[in-house]
C-alpha cells in the first residue's frame, strides 16, 4: 500500500456520497433502491474513499471491503449499536446499522462484484492501449 491522494476518486467518492444521502433521504419510500441499491452502492463508496487516499491492489481491497461490510453486518446480528450506547435513531445507530440481513450481504458481494468486474475491464484496457 502507498499513500498517494487521486483527486478523481475523491471526486468520486463525494458523489457517491452524496447519491447515498439522496437515497437515504428522498429515495427512502422507494423500497428496491433504499433496502438493496443503497447496499450495493456504499461497497463501491468505501472502495473510492479509500482509494482516494491509496494506491494498493486492487483485488485485496475488494476482498477486505467484502470482509468489513459482512462484519458490520453480522454485528448488527448482535445489536452492537445498542450494546454500544447508540440511541435509536443517532448518526452512529443509523451507520451501524440495526438490522441483520443476507440479502444485505448478498447485496454487498454484488457490489465487490461489480467494483472486481470495472477493474479488471480497466486493467485490460490499460494493457490493450500499452501492448498495440
Amino acid at each position: 500500500m502507498k499513500l498517494k491522494f487521486n483527486l478523481k476518486y475523491f471526486l468520486l467518492t463525494i458523489f457517491i456520497f452524496l447519491t447515498e444521502v439522496l437515497i437515504a433521504t428522498k429515495l427512502k419510500d422507494f423500497f428496491f433502491v433504499r433496502a438493496y441499491l443503497g447496499d450495493v452502492i456504499v461497497v463501491i463508496l468505501i472502495y473510492t474513499f479509500i482509494r482516494s487516499f491509496a494506491k494498493m491492489n486492487d483485488q485485496k481491497l475488494i476482498l477486505g471491503i467484502l470482509a468489513f461490510s459482512c462484519l458490520v453486518e453480522f454485528a448488527q446480528y448482535f445489536n452492537i449499536a445498542e450494546k454500544l450506547g447508540f440511541r435509536e435513531g443517532s448518526l452512529m445507530y443509523i451507520v451501524i446499522g440495526n438490522s441483520f440481513s443476507w440479502i444485505d450481504i448478498l447485496c454487498y458481494a454484488a457490489g465487490c462484484f461489480l467494483l472486481y468486474l470495472f477493474v479488471k475491464i480497466k486493467s485490460s484496457e490499460r494493457t490493450e492501449n500499452v501492448s498495440f
